[in-house]
């Protein structure tokens, strides 16, 4: 395997296993207010992610560096281009972590409020706008001879990008209540479960239409088109054992369909890594847009080294706070 390849392949799991694992963070943190009905709710919904959101986050940061690394051209035009929508998905993750942090420091209801409303902004945010800048990566955007990005941010706000935007949004608020429901017990667990599974089937629809549309977008070849369909099974199966209270089965759907999506993007993406809608020859691939052979062997050894450090690092702090938790262990007051 060539290591343009092995990058993209890395580039593509560093983003899966962002979209699973920041994608619950993402819906939990919109739900707040909507399964969390007094103050001891809302901090278990809270303590559910407590333990590991700034860890998931840990997964974006790689994705970038790696982007950088790997192929400066595409990330200096996708970051160029692209540079409203990140922004934004900067200030708000950064608002949701300052807002996860502070939200306690002081008694008193007003105050906690207003952090609650910088989490769902920091949630609903991020969650819509990924799926628009990935539909925009996969279908193209305009890019010119030299590389260079000569659209604006009305160019990357067209209907298959909203969709884009629509159906993560969708997935990781299913996702959420589906990891909710695995994690808490009592009434919370149980309206979790409820609010699954009506969520699930518009959830459904729109991961299907979105598929369906990408698929013949790009004139997909068979991987992707598979891809694409064992991730509607996923979802499906998830959505069936969250409606018989099988949470971890549910949570393991739901978490395969988000992983299957973004897999399925990647493939039907690949050679291409940010496709031209001007002219294909003006395209970057993982060939015209990576580093040098040197530097991707470099990155290679060190990835070896470090990355499986890392995942077992992660796989531990999840082994450690997987038990699940209710308002008996919130204290009064």
């Amino acid at each position: 395997m060539e290591l343009t390849t092995f990058w993209f392949i890395a580039i593509a799991v560093l983003f899966t296993g962002y979209f699973v694992l920041e994608g619950f963070d993402f819906g939990v943190g919109a739900l707040l207010p909507v399964l969390g009905r007094d103050e001891r709710e809302r901090r278990v919904v809270i303590n559910t992610i407590g333990p590991v959101w700034d860890g998931n986050e840990v997964w974006v940061i790689a994705a970038g560096g790696a982007m950088f690394a790997a192929f400066p051209e595409w990330y200096a035009t996708l970051f160029s281009g692209f540079y409203l929508p990140l922004l934004l998905i900067l200030v708000a993750l950064i608002v949701r972590g300052v807002a996860f942090e502070y939200r306690g420091k002081r008694d008193d209801p007003r105050w906690r409020a207003r952090w609650d409303r910088a989490i769902v902004f920091g949630s609903l945010v991020p969650a819509v706008l990924w799926g628009v800048a990935f539909a925009n990566i996969v279908r193209g955007v305009p890019v010119d001879a030299a590389g260079e990005y000569v659209g604006n941010l009305v160019d990357l706000l067209h209907p298959y990008a909203l969709l884009g935007g629509l159906t993560t949004l969708a997935l990781f608020v299913t996702h959420g209540a589906v990891f909710l429901a695995l994690k808490t017990r009592g009434d919370i667990r149980v309206r979790a479960n409820r609010l699954a599974r009506r969520l699930g089937p518009p959830t459904a629809v729109t991961a299907v239409v979105f598929l369906g549309w990408t698929m013949v977008e790009v004139s997909a070849g068979a991987a992707a088109v598979a891809l694409a369909g064992a991730a509607a099974l996923a979802l499906l199966a998830g959505l069936a054992a969250n409606r018989v209270r099988r949470e971890g089965w549910a949570f393991t759907g739901t978490a395969v369909a988000i992983g299957l999506v973004v897999v399925a993007l990647f493939a039907a993406l690949f050679p291409n890594v940010l496709p031209s809608s001007l002219d294909p020859a003006y395209s970057l691939t993982t060939a015209n847009a990576s580093s040098t052979p040197y530097t991707l062997r470099i990155m290679t050894w060190v990835a070896l080294v470090f990355l499986p450090l890392v995942m077992g690092y992660q796989a531990w702090s999840y082994w450690v706070f997987r038990k699940r938790i209710d308002v008996s262990q919130i204290p009064k007051g």
